[in-house]
């Protein structure tokens, strides 16, 4: 199989597997609920992996939890061009969501699962305190 190298990939691909892996993830997190109706477990799921609550998310953490190498690769995927659109989310949380998503790509790629898993909980957290507000 074919070693990938994070740095070098296109931003787009690194947000194209960090959205399968954030939504993986965010599955396993809303069944430890205790929840078993798969239509209640897709709601709370969408909770998450909304553009506007990941967007949320890394601005939050870009502030006081990210590292320097971290917040440069979600500035680079957040200026990065792209010609897809949200159908529900406005044109900022879109990139932002999709830098967030970048993020996870690049940690998972970099065999970083440890710090990745850190950030999803932090994340997750973030985004549970803003439903409490």
């Amino acid at each position: 199989m074919e070693q990938f190298n994070p740095r070098e990939i296109n931003t787009t691909a690194l947000a194209f597997i960090g959205d399968a892996v954030y939504e993986v993830f965010i599955r396993k997190h809303v069944m430890e609920s205790g929840q078993k109706n798969a239509d209640m477990l897709h709601k709370m799921a969408v909770t998450y992996v909304r553009a506007e609550a990941q967007a949320k998310a890394i601005k939050s953490l870009m502030r006081d939890f990210l590292t320097e190498e971290e917040t440069a690769i979600v500035k680079r995927a957040r200026n990065h061009k792209s010609v897809s659109k949200s159908r529900s989310a406005g044109p900022v949380a879109y990139k932002l969501a999709t830098a967030f998503e970048a993020l996870i790509g690049y940690l998972y790629l970099d065999g970083q699962d440890e710090r990745m898993t850190e950030i999803v909980k932090e994340a997750v957290g973030r985004i549970e305190g803003d439903k409490n507000e």
